[in-house]
């Protein structure tokens, strides 16, 4: 189990690194964060859909990058996943 937990992360790592300007603006959370369930809860798209978006592909291997109404949309997903981390956060109690 460990042995290819690490090798999936590391994989994930080497992905990364061939960054889009897309992957390169959140590469600080790109591991962290469940991309498929940002893609279905404000898109309702399949998470195949918001991994080509963020490696700028198409569905059929050519270019393809977030439409502008897209941008702003994913911005927002971003916000406010960020008000509910930090709303979470205020809220714990140990």
């Amino acid at each position: 189990g460990r042995f290819y937990f690490n090798i999936k992360k590391y994989n994930m790592e080497i992905s990364i690194k061939k960054n889009t300007p897309y992957k390169q603006q959140l590469e600080d959370i790109i591991v962290d964060v469940s991309w498929g369930k940002i893609a279905n809860n404000y898109f309702g798209k399949s998470a195949s859909w918001l991994y080509n978006k963020l490696s700028e592909i198409d569905g059929n291997g050519g270019k393809g990058k977030f439409t502008p109404e897209e941008e702003q949309q994913f911005k927002g997903a971003l916000y406010d996943l960020a008000d509910r981390i930090r709303k979470s956060a205020d809220n714990f109690k140990a």
